[in-house]
């Protein structure tokens, strides 16, 4: 690979900078409000968010597995935490029950994340999770993370109704930025991002002068905003469960990584990334966050760019750090629109659907195999588009796990690559 000039460097360590933000900030805030946790408290999590994320970029970027790839909050564990406190109050439990039995549940699970890369465990975890299951886990994240970013880039009033006006604009801003990406020569083709982020912030700001997108106060530091650690049984198994079926992020992560670089991941790199993951996840523990993992949905980004340097990423990762250090200039961030930041990730996830694609060029599906692909994306499809008040009759404990199409989708792909030998009907 050539090396980046200097000028495109700093632009291509902005571009990280934004697309690493726009892809967390949003995470604290909706747990803070799912556990309704008081304005400092969110701010000292969002915070905390921001400097842990920066870190567990560079580090990963470093000295673990050593691809550009955004190490953030999990969108599995994420949904899950909502899922959770959703059904809290209907399973009779308060949201500091709930939230102490779930930061002893993220911390253990981050220690099994640790164990898994210390005794290196990561071949027992690649016979479970198969190529095809991780086809269909590309297949299931590109649609959960599209369905996420569409409705965030659609605007909507108190009342529920749609905002036409902003999310008009949103609309516009996905046709730029597509536009751009596909009919761009070259650099510009390569900044789409970028240039869809800056452009959007400013005319947004012109135009919707009174929609403000996140307030910022002063906050004072505690541990567990979410409560303190205790043991209730089940959301402790659930986390512990779910720890281990977020291992398929890391190993999709760098699997699409290696095929992206062309390069072959050693398991060194397999086992310090999993240490890492499962270090900053019980970090966050401690802070409130949702547990980290690699965003395999960074693979549609740097496709998009086409900018495959780490020193960007790494430069980026120390930048965002520094936001939840410098008081005002994370003030200054938080002013981003969401709806913006939706927009442009949308664009940007469309490229994951290209590498779900080509993961299975490998395979030939008749009118048999095809349930092999088709059972668990369809199911999971379904569920992701269902109420998680149709599962309230369902134990809480394992309410979570059923409702979450992104979590079924993998199991019941595990199940279906163990239970059935799928060669024989080819």
């Amino acid at each position: 690979m050539s090396k980046l000039f200097s000028s495109t460097t700093i632009l291509a360590s902005v571009q990280w900078f934004f697309f690493i933000f726009a892809n967390t900030v949003v995470v604290p805030i909706s747990i803070g409000d799912a556990f309704q946790l008081s304005s400092d408290q969110i701010i000292m999590t969002i915070r905390s968010s921001f400097f842990l994320t920066g870190i567990a970029c560079m580090i990963q970027g470093w000295i673990g597995h050593r691809y550009p790839l955004l190490e953030g909050h999990s969108g599995m564990w994420w949904g899950l935490i909502l899922s959770l406190c959703t059904s809290a109050s209907s399973a009779g439990m308060t949201y500091t029950e709930l939230g102490g039995s779930l930061t002893l549940g993220i911390f253990l699970a981050g220690v099994i994340t640790i164990i898994v890369g210390a005794f290196n465990l990561v071949p027992l975890l690649q016979k479970v999770f198969t190529p095809m299951v991780m086809s269909i886990y590309l297949f299931l994240l590109t649609i959960q993370l599209i369905l996420i970013f569409f409705k965030g880039m659609l605007k909507l009033t108190p009342s529920g109704s749609l905002n036409v006006p902003i999310s008009l604009f949103s609309i516009g801003l996905v046709i730029l930025v597509s536009v751009i990406g596909i009919k761009g020569k070259g650099i510009i083709s390569n900044f789409a991002i970028l240039i869809g982020i800056i452009i959007g912030w400013i005319f947004y700001v012109w135009l919707f002068p009174s929609s403000s997108s996140i307030s910022n106060t002063t906050f004072h530091f505690s541990l567990f905003p979410w409560g303190k650690p205790q043991l209730q049984i089940g959301i402790v198994i659930t986390a512990c469960l779910a720890g281990i079926m977020n291992a398929s992020n890391t190993i999709a992560s760098l699997k699409a990584s290696e095929n992206l670089h062309g390069v072959k991941t050693q398991t060194k790199q397999y086992r310090f990334s999993f240490t890492i993951t499962g270090t900053f996840t019980c970090f966050g523990a401690l802070f409130g966050l949702v547990p980290y993992a690699p965003f395999t949905s960074t693979i549609g980004f740097l496709e998009s760019t086409k900018i495959l340097s780490k020193k960007p990423f790494i430069i980026s990762g120390g930048l965002f750090a520094m936001l939840g250090l410098i008081a005002p200039l994370g003030s200054l961030f938080l002013t981003l629109p969401i709806t913006v930041g939706n927009a442009v990730l949308f664009v940007a996830y469309l490229q994951l659907f290209g590498t779900a694609l080509r993961s299975i060029q490998e395979y030939t599906f008749n009118s048999k195999t095809v349930y092999r692909i088709a059972l668990p994306v369809l199911i999971g499809v379904s569920l992701m588009n269902m109420s998680p008040h149709v599962f309230d009759n369902i134990s809480f404990y394992i309410r979570p796990l059923i409702s979450n199409g992104l979590l079924m989708g993998i199991l019941l792909a595990v199940l279906s690559e163990k239970l059935i030998k799928w060669s024989k009907y080819a």
